[in-house]
């Protein structure tokens, strides 16, 4: 399985975000704040950033921060009186 990663791209108008799809797989538009959330390869975000930076309708490009994030935490302990709240419940 290839590593991917998230580029938002922020539009100036949403009609022109299908035409994002040949640069990754568009997993979210929003139509309020005008952004969409696309996934391409990790090995061409470079690559794929440039070319939807040079798109006339992109406003701003970010890419996500979270294949570089650690998701495993240490030293998670619950917290003792939701856990009590929780019990009484049942």
């Amino acid at each position: 399985m290839k590593e991917r990663q998230g580029l938002v791209v922020y539009v100036n108008q949403l009609k022109h975000a299908k035409t994002l799809r040949k640069y990754g797989n568009v997993h979210y538009i929003s139509r309020k704040l005008k952004y969409v959330v696309l996934y391409c390869n990790r090995d061409e975000i470079e690559m794929a950033i440039n070319k939807i930076q040079r798109l006339p309708f992109v406003k701003d490009v970010a890419p996500s921060y979270r294949p570089f994030l650690k998701t495993e935490f240490e030293n998670a302990k619950p917290d003792k009186a939701k856990e009590y709240d929780y019990k009484i419940g049942l």
